[in-house]
């Protein structure tokens, strides 16, 4: 991926003229909409909104063509005048998040290919647009029973579901594959790539959920986009209150679940909340017509209560941390406009521990004190200058920052142990972190974006670039500073650092001791133009071109791994074959790159320590700690060399530890819909669509580098690295123990050094190819609020298959984003082809609203969906002693050597489905208008029947080479119980 300097020379010269008077570099992902059509030649539009007093006249082309773009999203007033006089009658029209509002103008006003909601005009088809996309306003969410956050609003979409870590999975992707705008700004967590930063949902105004063939202005995801804008000013001033209360009172209780001895695994009876958020804002004009202003400060009390899995732990927590953040806009003429938006997420939250007598429901004394921080303070400013009727241009520069801090009480005092015999991976020692986090995230984004439009084509280009530097401090706790985990096993099986377990050894204890400090930086950058083509008033043509580079550093702040010159093209059409405006055929297919994480710079190109021990497991004992007994293991014999592979605590030569032409990450994907008005408020959709992700960026275990030393090859240790795929690293060639030079190891075929069960070389073998296709038919009914009633219901059945879940796996429950085990030696996906766990062959989703009178109205929420697929992994393979995760189960002679056992191939989703889920949502919404206020009142019950179904299993066969998990296909996940949330609001 090096050279092609001049294709990105050329596209730089392309954009020079208008780019080179400009500081500050990027685009602004689309926090406006737009608007245009057609009127008489040379005629004067004019769009004005009374909100704000924004005026703004454009005059018509030869061929009657007008546009308005990057308008605020909102209300607006549009008449046509020519010579003086107006053309026709005003129209009111909606002006939506990332949308087009498409009017035609005339002799009397054309509103053939619009919908006449109350007194407003909204284009339910936009006629322009080449995307998947679906808009929601915060006024549409106050009607239905929907969670009160973003990633909420996110499954609402056709083929958006809950995965793990919290996150949501976009058409079969991963959680880590998604990117998250707040007017315009990135503020998607780039340390994993799992979660963002969040704002009060009262601060919204509208989201849109971008989920396929969006514009080359958008990169760096291969999943789907939630673009947001907040709340602003007018020239009304106001005012008002809102408190959310959600009591513990109102909360069904978890259910347990028990072994087939009556012991409970998971405990869930005793985990509930108490949550008030009371919101106060206030907006309005600084200067009329001018200046507006929009703030809000937040009051938030969250008390969270729950048990260990095992219910020998009670955790009582409490945040309460406030949230504040103001909009400013300065409308400093109708042709130049400026924004600045600034909130800060911080938040705070502490966990008292304390014993737990299940069986009698008793608490008993503290045990630890638990503190965790996140969020941060974020800020944006944004330019829109309307330079010329035809040309525009929109700057951003802005600062998006997380904390990432766990601490406890204990963390000095006590070392981290894990029996990974047990069902939930219990931690059993006297610390229940895992480590201990001292760290923070700073995004610095800078993007611009130009519109020109030049007779039948819109050209858009800009540039994209962010700098994202993660300080961090992490260890595990404890004195030692190591963490202790048992895990079963069976004489004779090799551990990952090369040693054969004992005879009369049935497990053993891994002590493994994690360190890294430092600040690691990644700059991602991006240029990008696009054509947007009417050939035909009827037929538009789009095509755009993307061109990305990611350069990852070092912990002393050098090129760790850089990938430049990715070219992401993407074209797509929109043919409104009636001409009427009301019905179109589209499609498109694009190529989109994603990141590495800044995880990777930090766990494997710092002055990273990674060093494990093995040891002989000899039982567990007892001791005593603040008045409660815990157990640590007895250690035995150690077993083979001390492993520090994967980091030595100094960051050191890195080119042994990387793939030197390393490629990227990235997904294609093909999109054909249809999309039409029934009516005036109907309109329905369907489309299919065809993604397939192309490689994968993980570190493999390479134990050969293909040159011969004393008839064994020489290993490497583990690498970042493309799986199947050629890796360029460097390596002792000549067999002096010295790195040297670099060798090309094809890993299809190479790469993993085998030895049989004598422990004589015998060759290698190399990895399968990552793969994950994702095929789905989407089928959308709409129709529109009309201050009576809306509905709307979208059917998706899809098929996500291969061997990759992405850069996120959790298959294994292993949250690493971009160093999964998936890819950790040869045999974890060997011959794992199958059904991946974001498949979810059916999905149906309901929502809808109806008004009973003037005052009250009801709204309801369905989710549907069929269960994810169960897989039945094994340890060990039939090609050699080690005993990592693999589809093949032992099932004879298990306890013989490698080559006497006999496996039998378990391939991926031979476990079946889990069921299906269903999660009905209800609300009553009561409002009132009392002189200046207006009152609202809303009871919401989310899974009101209370549904408690497994999501998630253990997928293990084996806990060991022939040793049954007695917990397999046992829940890990649950739907959340029942529970009600109240909502009272007052607006002066």
């Amino acid at each position: 991926m090096k050279g092609k300097t001049l294709v990105r020379t050329g596209l730089s010269m392309a954009m020079g003229i208008c780019l080179a008077s400009m500081a500050l570099p990027a685009l602004a992902a689309n926090t406006d909409g737009s608007l245009a059509g057609r009127v008489d030649a040379g005629a004067e539009v004019t769009v004005h909104n009374p909100e704000t007093g924004f005026t703004r006249t454009v005059r018509a082309d030869a061929d009657g063509n007008y546009r308005f773009p990057f308008l605020p999203i909102g209300t607006y007033k549009l008449q046509a005048s020519k010579d003086g006089a107006p053309v026709g009658e005003a129209v009111e029209v909606v002006v939506s998040l990332g949308n087009e509002a498409n009017i035609n103008l005339g002799d009397a006003t054309n509103l053939g290919a619009v919908q006449v909601i109350g007194s407003r005009v909204i284009t339910p088809v936009d006629v322009r647009s080449t995307e998947s996309a679906t808009n929601v306003t915060k006024a549409e969410l106050e009607r239905v029973p929907v969670g009160r956050d973003a990633q909420s609003v996110a499954l609402l979409a056709p083929g958006v579901i809950q995965g793990q870590y919290g996150g949501a999975s976009f058409g079969g992707s991963s959680v880590s594959e998604n990117a998250v705008y707040i007017n315009g700004l990135n503020v998607t967590d780039f340390y994993k790539r799992v979660g963002f930063s969040s704002v009060p949902f009262g601060f919204f105004k509208e989201f849109q959920v971008k989920t396929g063939g969006y514009s080359v202005e958008f990169g760096r995801t291969t999943g789907g986009v939630i673009n947001a804008v907040t709340q602003s000013g007018t020239n009304e001033f106001k005012f008002g209150t809102e408190l959310v209360w959600e009591p513990s009172s109102l909360q069904s209780e978890g259910k347990n679940h028990y072994d087939a001895d009556g012991n409970p695994y998971r405990v869930a009876s005793r985990d509930q909340y108490d949550s008030t958020n009371l919101n106060v804002y206030a907006s309005g004009p600084i200067v009329k017509d001018k200046l507006f202003f929009y703030a809000m400060y937040e009051f938030r009390d969250y008390r969270p209560e729950s048990t260990n899995d095992a219910g020998s732990t009670f955790f009582k927590g409490k945040s309460d941390k406030g949230f504040w953040g103001t909009k400013l806009d300065w409308q400093i003429n109708d042709s130049h406009l400026l924004e600045f938006l600034a909130f800060s997420d911080k938040n705070e939250t502490t966990t008292d521990n304390y014993r737990y007598d299940f069986a009698a429901g008793q608490r008993g004394s503290r045990t630890n004190t638990q503190f965790s921080e996140g969020g941060g303070v974020n800020w944006a400013l944004t330019y829109t200058g309307y330079l010329t009727d035809t040309f525009s241009v929109k700057a951003l520069y802005g600062e998006n920052k997380r904390d990432r801090i766990q601490t406890s009480v204990n963390d000095v005092q006590c070392d981290a142990v894990q029996d990974r015999r047990r069902a939930g991976l219990p931690q059993i020692g006297c610390v229940s972190s895992a480590q201990i986090e001292k760290g923070q995230d700073q995004r610095e984004a800078a993007r611009l974006d130009f519109e020109w439009q030049v007779g039948d084509h819109l050209l858009r280009f800009g540039l994209d670039r962010e700098v994202n530097t993660s300080d961090n401090e992490s260890f595990y706790p404890g004195p030692t500073r190591r963490y202790y985990q048992i895990y079963p096993t069976l004489p004779g099986t090799r551990l990952e650092n090369g040693g054969i377990v004992p005879a009369g050894v049935n497990a053993y204890v891994r002590a493994r001791q994690q360190e890294v400090s430092g600040s690691f930086e990644s700059i991602n950058s991006a240029y990008y133009i696009e054509d947007n083509w009417q050939v035909t008033p009827n037929l538009m043509l789009n095509a755009g071109l993307r061109l990305e580079a990611f350069d990852n550093k070092n912990g002393e702040g050098n090129t760790y791994i850089k990938i430049d010159d990715m070219l992401a093209p993407r074209l797509g059409f929109s043919w409104d074959f009636r001409g009427d405006g009301r019905s179109k055929l589209f499609g498109n297919v694009g190529r989109y790159f994603l990141p590495i994480v800044n995880q990777i710079n930090v766990k494997q190109a710092g002055a990273f320590l990674d060093e494990r021990t093995f040891y002989v497991f000899n039982g567990l004992e007892s001791f005593q700690y603040n008045g409660a007994t815990y157990q640590r293991p007895v250690l035995g014999a150690q077993i083979g060399p001390v492993d520090n592979s994967q980091g030595d605590g100094t960051v050191g030569d890195l080119r042994s530890e990387v793939d030197a032409d390393i490629d990227p990450v990235y997904q294609d994907e093909l999109i054909l819909g249809f999309q039409s008005m029934l009516d005036e408020t109907w309109s329905w959709g369907v489309r299919g669509i065809y993604r397939r992700l192309h490689n994968a960026i993980d570190d493999m275990n390479l134990t050969s580098n293909g040159i011969l030393c004393g008839g064994e090859p020489g290993s490497i240790g583990y690498i970042m690295g493309n799986p199947g795929k050629t890796a360029t690293v460097y390596t002792d060639t000549n067999c002096d123990g010295v790195n040297d030079g670099y060798v090309n190891i094809d890993t299809s075929r190479a790469g993993w050094a085998l030895y049989d069960a004598d422990g004589n070389y015998v060759g290698d073998r190399g990895w399968v190819k990552p793969k994950r296709t994702y095929r789905a038919l989407e089928f959308m009914l709409d129709r529109a609020w009309d201050d009576k009633w809306a509905f709307n219901a979208s059917y998706t059945w899809s098929k996500s298959e291969g061997n990759a879940e992405g850069p996120s796996n959790s298959d294994f429950g292993f949250d690493n984003t971009g160093r999964t085990e998936s890819f950790d030696d040869p045999f974890v996906n060997l011959n794992g082809d199958g059904p991946l766990p974001n498949d979810r062959r059916h999905q149906i989703k309901l929502r809808g609203a109806y008004a009973i009178d003037d005052h009250w109205s009801i709204g309801a929420t369905l989710n549907a969906q069929s269960g994810r697929p169960i897989n039945a992994f094994g340890k060990g393979n039939p090609f050699d002693g080690t005993s990592y995760h693999s589809f093949y189960v032992c099932v004879s002679n298990c306890q013989a050597d490698f080559d006497q056992r006999v496996y039998q191939l378990r391939r991926r989703g031979s476990g079946g489905d889990l069921p299906w889920t269903f999660d009905v949502g209800a609300s009553v919404t009561y409002q009132r208008s009392f002189g200046a206020a207006d009152l609202r009142v809303k009871f919401a019950v989310y899974n009101l029947f209370n549904q408690q179904r497994v999501m998630e299993v253990d997928d293990e066969f084996e806990s060991g080479i022939g040793v049954r998990n007695e917990f397999y296909r046992f829940g890990t996940g649950y739907q959340s119980p029942r529970y009600a949330q109240l909502t009272v609001s007052l607006d002066f």
